[in-house]
């Protein structure tokens, strides 16, 4: 009995372990991506759904061009068919041809039991003004959809910046907050053997406590929200949100300031938007130029070759006669008159042509609205960082002679708990400049073109 239940169990534990084996290979491998600013941009270049479509859409476009241009090959096709005459026609013939009462009628069936017909066709275009401006316009239209791939992969690029600098930036947060908690720690452990000694209440201790719960607090909230902009971060390059991302960048002040476009040399053509925007002029120019033509006469070349059999029997495998049917047909069509459709399309595309130089005009007018606002922006948020860094430098200077002040019993916890607070706030406030000077930077950077 006791060989059976072991063996039994042996049995459950392999069963067990196979099956536990099974299901770890059936599941997705995770991996992980210590990566660099560069690297998660690489990342996000091949992995982001939006980029991903949008070169797609690139090879859409190359299939159209394809297929259009097969418009203007020869067209060739063949073509068969077999016939077979349940009823044949009956036709009414006057009776004295077979020497019958005139004025009278013979019933007659004309035609064969079975027919069968094949042969191959052709049709080529020799001139149609509209065919050939929409193959001078397959380039342009290729050019059009890499350039929208393009200001995708920009617009991309610019959220992965500033995601990826906040997420770094968040690091120094932390690190405030730790520095903060460490520093209440060790005002409450001096405050405790002041309290010990009679130089301090146990109201001096509670207020230190509510100060400390407080900054655990904003610590699990800020880690929580730091996790979360992870989670953000890979949706965003199409990393998935089983894998580990490690950001290995650090951010200073100076690599904010450093490194940025000058305006000097500064064209409206460097932006890929101005580039795309061109473009759509040019293809309007086409719809102009292909309605215009549209007017003029067209050339075809059509010519087919057939051959074709009668038989009461089924019985074309069997030799008989074949019959040869061929001809060429050059066919030209002159517009005359189109109930004036054909000029209302041309005043449309016209008026479409204006609206897009226009718009191009505009975009210039916003292009530089956006640089001027974006570059008193970053100034804006330098100048603020720098100000906001000094100040909380002097609010710890303030926090420690304040403490010390306490510690020789020169000074009380009310000062501590109000110099703790200002200390707080600019911490605050400097990491709220650090985050607008990122975003400013990006957005600078960005409006020049240079991102």
């Amino acid at each position: 009995m006791k060989f059976w239940t072991l063996a039994k169990m042996g049995l459950a534990l392999m069963v067990t372990m196979h099956s536990t084996q099974t299901y770890a290979q059936q599941q997705p491998k995770i991996e992980t991506h210590a990566f660099s600013l560069q690297q998660i941009l690489e990342y996000a270049a091949h992995n982001n759904v939006q980029v991903k479509n949008a070169l797609l859409d690139i090879q859409i476009q190359e299939q159209t061009n394809r297929e259009f241009t097969g418009s203007a090959y020869p067209q060739i096709s063949a073509s068969g068919s077999l016939v077979y005459n349940a009823k044949l026609p009956v036709s009414l013939v006057p009776a004295e041809f077979f020497g019958g009462q005139p004025g009278t009628f013979e019933k007659m069936a004309f035609g064969v039991k079975w027919g069968a017909n094949g042969g191959i066709s052709l049709h080529q275009i020799l001139f149609d003004g509209q065919v050939f401006v929409g193959l001078q316009a397959r380039q342009t239209l290729m050019q059009f959809q890499t350039k929208y791939a393009e200001i995708t992969a920009e617009t991309v690029r610019a959220n992965v910046y500033k995601v990826y600098y906040q997420l770094v930036a968040a690091k120094t947060q932390v690190a405030l907050l730790d520095a903060n908690i460490a520093l209440l720690n060790e005002l409450q452990h001096d405050t405790r053997i002041m309290q010990e000694n009679g130089f301090a209440e146990k109201l001096d201790l509670d207020k230190i406590a509510v100060q400390l719960a407080n900054l655990h607090t904003e610590k699990t909230s800020v880690d929580n929200q730091i996790s979360n902009g992870y989670l953000g971060l890979k949706l965003l390059v199409g990393m998935p949100i089983r894998d580990s991302l490690v950001l290995t960048d650090t951010l200073t002040d100076e690599k904010i300031r450093n490194g940025l476009p000058l305006l000097d040399d500064f064209s409206y053509n460097q932006r890929r938007d101005y580039q795309y925007a061109n473009m759509g002029i040019s293809l309007a120019e086409y719809d102009y130029r292909r309605y215009k033509l549209s007017k003029l006469p067209s050339l075809s070349l059509t010519g087919y070759y057939n051959k074709n059999a009668q038989r009461n029997k089924f019985d074309f495998l069997n030799g008989g006669s074949w019959f040869d049917i061929s001809a060429i047909t050059l066919q030209l069509n002159i517009p005359i008159f189109s109930g004036f459709s054909a000029n209302a399309r041309i005043a449309k595309a016209k008026l479409t042509l204006q609206q897009r130089t226009n718009q191009l005009e505009a975009l210039k007018i916003s292009i530089d609205n956006e640089i001027q606002t974006a570059r008193n922006n970053f100034i804006t948020a330098i100048a603020t960082l720098d100000y906001q860094k000094q100040n909380m430098q002097l609010a710890e200077m303030v926090f420690h002679q304040t403490k010390k002040k306490f510690e020789v019993g020169m000074g009380s916890n009310t000062e501590i708990t109000q110099t703790q607070t200002d200390l707080k706030t600019a911490q605050t406030n400097y990491l709220n400049a650090l985050y607008n000077a990122i975003i400013a930077r990006v957005d600078f950077v960005k409006s020049t073109g240079q991102l």
